[in-house]
């Protein structure tokens, strides 16, 4: 055997070993924790993780514990922001390790790392190429780094990792199988178990952020793709999910606005200006994932004005990016603009408070 053959054959054999679940599960978490040793070894708190983690008085007793459920806002005795399965969580660890930094930050990292895993499954699921690599880019990328290393952000980390397995039920719910040649697309419901699984899973992410109230819209998305069609059946599945994160998310967005004190001018934007800050934003978020330099806490404010001309050209380039997607579905297939309508969709929470 030549030397190109051994190296081919050796190269085919650790591909096969990482597509192995338990395997590939493994490396994975085993790079996640190997690339957040720093934060494991030496993070400490930083900014507002007293108001929400060492300084919370909520987290000392039994008490505290429901009211984290049954009060909302400050005022009422509650937390800053209504995510009762965050603040839950912070509440048990606080009774397992008091105010030692360690167990929050590998609590965290161990929550990333599981949801790299998911990542996975799900895009093998989906009979996406290169799953294993996407799964360890995002593990690794460094946009998620202040969400992981930052205690207070356990909101973000949880909910991903709860959104995701509310997917992966959802899809086992749906039987979504693709065969290894051509397109056509079957799937049937007939694990109902899977089903309730991801509306109970839904509710954990909601409760953790809102932002994962996109999932039912995720999920219609999924079924455009692979199937080419949306019945109303498909639609009907997922108005429990969509009733859940309406109602969940219009509270944060109360809160927000009346506890947080997320209003007045700097907050209030006329329709046109919120067009012109979503079509930027957009290009912006893309750009950090591609070229992730620059990343801080919080970024300098935009200025936006509706008489500047070259501001218009950030969202109309975005809706002509998905125009000429649609236009080439035929061509290139679905899966371009899913991705990108995905990736618009999962910020539009952001966007449409922006």
């Amino acid at each position: 055997m030549s030397a190109s053959q051994t190296t081919a054959a050796g190269g085919g054999s650790i591909e096969r070993m990482l597509t192995r679940p338990l395997l590939a599960a493994s490396f994975l978490i085993a790079v996640t924790v190997l690339a957040y040793l720093p934060v494991i070894r030496g993070g400490g708190f930083i900014w507002d993780d007293d108001a929400y983690v060492t300084a919370n008085p909520l987290l000392r007793s039994a008490s505290g514990l429901q009211d984290i459920w049954t009060k909302v806002g400050p005022r009422q005795g509650g937390t800053p922001q209504y995510y009762p399965l965050v603040f839950s969580v912070f509440w048990a660890q606080k009774h397992l390790w008091q105010d030692r930094p360690l167990g929050y930050h590998l609590f965290n990292v161990l929550m990333h790392a599981l949801s790299a895993v998911l990542v996975w499954r799900i895009l093998r699921r989906l009979r996406v190429p290169g799953a294993l690599l996407a799964a360890a880019i995002f593990a690794l990328h460094p946009v998620h780094v202040e969400s992981v290393a930052w205690v207070t952000e356990l909101k973000n980390v949880q909910s991903c990792l709860f959104y995701l397995l509310a997917l992966l039920c959802y899809l086992r719910f749906l039987g979504l199988s693709e065969s290894e040649v051509g397109t056509a697309v079957e799937y049937r419901r007939g694990c109902w178990p899977f089903f309730f699984m991801a509306v109970f899973l839904f509710l954990g992410a909601l409760a953790s952020k809102t932002v994962a109230a996109t999932l039912p819209a995720t999920i219609l998305l999924i079924l455009w793709w692979k199937t080419g069609r949306i019945r109303w059946q498909d639609i009907l599945l997922t108005v429990p999910m969509l009733a859940l994160g309406v109602g969940l998310g219009l509270l944060t967005a109360y809160l927000e606005a009346h506890v947080v004190g997320a209003q007045g001018r700097g907050w209030t934007l006329a329709p046109v200006e919120r067009f012109l800050v979503a079509g930027r934003a957009l290009w912006f978020y893309a750009g950090k994932l591609i070229w992730p330099g620059g990343l801080t806490f919080i970024y300098p404010r935009w200025e936006v004005s509706q008489a500047v001309w070259w501001q218009y050209l950030f969202p109309l380039a975005a809706l002509a990016v998905m125009a000429a997607l649609w236009s080439a579905r035929k061509r290139i297939g679905r899966g371009p603009l899913a991705a990108v309508l995905f990736f618009a969709g999962t910020l539009f929470p952001r966007l449409s408070r922006s």
